[in-house]
């Protein structure tokens, strides 16, 4: 039997929007954790301070982020957006864990799942 320890909403305070996550991952180091948020079009990112989970600032990668996958390194955050049919990426900030826009978009027709791989 699992006890949570802590709830906390993946949606800011300020919205009406009704909560659709669709993917949570962490960091390789453990420091920070991210959610997409399809009705939101946003990316939840907390980070653990003493044990507890802190929200941080939400960014817009696109519309109805379905999957994401944060790269083997680290470094980057991949987004498939379902309804703007596109993959975008975002350079993780190690000190932190901010999300900074590439520039990348990929134009790929409603993608569902992103797997990095190594080459």
């Amino acid at each position: 039997l699992l006890n949570p320890l802590q709830t906390i909403s993946t949606l800011p305070l300020d919205t009406s929007a009704a909560p659709s996550c669709a993917e949570i991952a962490v960091t390789p180091d453990g420091r920070y954790v991210y959610a997409s948020n399809r009705g939101h079009d946003s990316i939840a990112r907390f980070s653990f301070e003493d044990g507890q989970l802190a929200k941080l600032v939400n960014p817009n990668p696109g519309e109805t982020p379905r999957d994401f996958a944060i790269d083997l390194t680290g470094k980057f955050l991949i987004v498939g957006n379902q309804d703007t049919d596109t993959v975008v990426t975002f350079r993780i900030d190690h000190q932190t864990g901010d999300l900074k826009a590439t520039g990348f978009v990929a134009k790929i027709p409603n993608p569902v799942c992103i797997l990095p791989v190594q080459l």
